[in-house]
This record gives structure tokens, sequence and C-alpha cells, in this order.
């Protein structure tokens, strides 16, 4: 079997919230060694969230596990000499504190970069390091405001935000890749960098098509709720269960299919109303009432059934609890267990598999400063030092 592609590399991360520990995951997930910097009073401020995962934070788990926690007061120059020490020693450095918190500490990327040469430094921020913007506080709803996210989601009389932190996570997986990609440039030249991510841009780049149709077609795409804003039909349909099913025909040769062998109606695949797709479009209300009338004397079940035997592109509209138990994810056998502190705790392997290596290494979820002392005696500190500091409230 071969090991995991970052078998071998330590990552030190002052980390809080979702963008850079969700990045930091995963490279633990491919077998990073990854050290956890905390604050010593509460720690990274996503363990209290919430408390859904049997009393421990959801955001937590999810973006935590397989890492190492080292719980410091960087005000203090003793935990900020234990983390440079850490960093010494370390091929990735990884930060999202608040704009200028970093310089002040002298932990962002292009000091660290300057000192140790082979360190990959990250610096994760929500509008950049300059700009009229730099400064200001960026929650992940926020950027969506900024980004344009919520002005194409939700329906045509209420834009809403994405139900999950869309702009934490692009801005999460532009670190990730970009980690990979200068320690692939260090394999080669020997020398780090920098690499610079804010969420905006990152989000911004997902909002690649709606943009390019603005910019270049003059309109924005209208919020359409489930519904394509260029495509008909392609929305959800209530069946007779209460279930919900989702189908998209992508071209006429797909709708004629659709008339014939589950609407029941094959000349409606000739009529010059329906025909083509401009004129289903033109013709949603009628279209989404056909296709509506036909779905709704059929179980979910059954709707599915007919749709895939014609070939027609389809789904069923689940909720979070049956994704929990979605069939694909049991037969594919993607989930696994990861110790807490409360437990073992399901998780999801992660999307990459390397078929023929190691399984992604999915570690515990570590309680706050688990790892302290053991990690402050391996960049030489002796125990009368480390108790000194936990008396202090340096280090926790």
């Amino acid at each position: 079997m071969d090991p995991l592609p970052l078998e071998g590399i330590t990552v030190v991360a002052v980390e809080q919230a979702v963008a850079a520990p969700f990045a930091t995951r995963q490279l633990a997930d491919l077998g990073a060694r990854v050290i956890k910097v905390e604050r010593t009073a509460g720690g990274d401020f996503a363990r209290g969230y919430d408390t859904a995962a049997h009393g421990l934070a959801s955001h937590f788990v999810w973006c935590n596990r397989g890492k190492e926690s080292i719980a410091l007061d960087l005000k203090d120059p003793r935990g900020l000499d234990a983390v440079r020490r850490l960093i010494a020693d370390a091929d990735v450095f990884v930060q999202n504190l608040a704009h200028g918190a970093a310089s002040r500490l002298g932990l962002d990327a292009a000091t660290l970069c300057a000192a140790h040469p082979r360190l990959v430094a990250v610096d994760i921020s929500g509008y950049g390091a300059s700009g009229p913007y730099a400064g200001k506080r960026a929650y992940d709803m926020l950027v969506q405001c900024e980004a344009g996210l919520v002005s194409v989601t939700g329906t045509p009389e209420q834009p809403v935000k994405a139900g999950i932190p869309a702009a934490d996570i692009a801005a999460a997986m532009y670190a990730f890749s970009g980690v990979l990609a200068a320690l692939v440039r260090r394999g080669t030249t020997g020398r780090g960098g920098p690499v610079e991510v804010s969420m905006l841009e990152a989000l911004a780049e997902w909002l690649g098509h709606p943009l390019h149709h603005t910019i270049h077609g003059g309109t924005p795409p209208e919020r359409t709720g489930l519904a394509h804003a260029v495509i008909a039909p392609y929305d959800a349909y209530p069946t007779a269960d209460g279930g919900r099913v989702l189908l998209s025909v992508q071209n006429d040769r797909e709708w004629r299919r659709l008339a014939e062998q589950v609407l029941g109606l094959p000349e409606l695949g000739a009529d010059p109303v329906f025909a083509t797709n401009a004129a289903r479009v033109a013709n949603r209300a009628r279209t989404d009432e056909l296709v509506g009338t036909a779905l709704k004397a059929l179980d979910a079940d059954e709707a599915l059934a007919r749709l895939e035997a014609a070939g027609i592109a389809c789904a069923r509209l689940r909720d979070l609890r049956e994704l929990a138990g979605h069939p694909q994810l049991a037969a594919r056998e993607r989930w696994r267990e990861v110790g807490s502190p409360v437990g073992p705790l399901r998780a999801l392997l992660p999307p990459i598999t390397l078929p023929g290596g190691d399984e992604a290494r999915m570690g515990d979820v570590p309680a706050l400063g688990q790892h302290t002392d053991a990690l402050l005696r391996a960049v030489g500190m002796t125990d009368a030092e480390i108790t000194a500091l936990r008396r202090d409230g340096v280090a926790a």
C-alpha cells in the first residue's frame, strides 16, 4: 500500500472558526501532522457554537479531527516563543487571525517565509491584505452578501443565504490546494513561500457562471428557487406520498421521451409550445403544470423509476437525516467513526480517494490543550518551565 501523500509533513495552524480549520483538516486527512494552536480561554471559538454533537460543537467536530491541540496565550512573549519554535520545525503554517493581528505577532506569511525559506505559510483573510475592505470584519454570511451569492440564491421574491458556510468552505479549499501547489513547487525549487487566500475572492470565483452571464450577457440570472433559470422543466415536483422529485430535461430529445413515457402525452414532443427548450422556458408555468400533474399521481419511488426508465436525470429531494442514511454512501462504505472527548462519532470519509494507498487518516477530535505538555517538551521546554506557563495562564 502506498503511504498517504502528506506523511512526514508538519503543519502548525493558528486558526479559528471554519476557513483555516477546514483547510488544515484536509491536510490531516491526507497524512499531515497538524498542530492546532488555540487560545487558553475557551480555545477556538467554534468550540462554543453549539453542543449538537453529543455535547461538542458540530462545526468543531467537522473541521478539527486528526489534530493535536496546544493552548497558548500569544500575547505573552513566552507563548509566542513556543509557537515560533513549533514553526521552525514545520513545513506549513496557516493562520486566519483578524486583519493585522498576525503581522503584529510576526506570524504573517511574508515575515515567516523570509525567516524560513522552506516554509509554506498561508494567510487566509476576509477581503485580502490591501484595498478599502482589508480591515472589514468578514463572517461567512457577510461575505456571501458581498460576493453576490445571496443575490442568485432563493426565490424570485426572497434572496437567501446558502445553508452551509460557502465563503468559508471556498477559502478553505483554495488554501488547501494552494498548500499542495506550494509543496510541489518546493519539491522542485527547495523554497516554500507565501500563499494568500481571501474569502471574497474565493467565493467570487465560485460565482463564475452568474458573473459571466451578467457582465457579458447584460442581465443577472433570475432567482428561481429549485428551478433552473434557463432550462425547463428543471425543478422539484411533489409526489402522491408527500415526497418531492427533482428532474432535469437537458435537451429536446429528452423532452420527447418525458412526454411519451412519463407524462403519457407524446403529442407534446412536437407541439411548438413545448418542443424546444426556449419554448418551454417561455411557457414555464404550463410546462411545470403538465409535469407536476403527472408526478403528483405517483409516489416518489414510482416517479423515480419511470424517470430512470425514460433516461431522464432525476433525484429525490432529501433532508439531512435522509443523507445520513443515503444508500449510495452506505453501499460505498463511506462512514467511519472518529474518537472524541465524548466518545466515538460518525464521520464521512473525505471525498478524495486514493485507490491502492492507505485510507484517509481520520484521527480523533482533540480536547482543548490535550497535547500542550507533549508539544512544549518537544520544543525543548522543561517540566518546570511548563508548570510556570500553566501557573501564569500562558499555557493550558
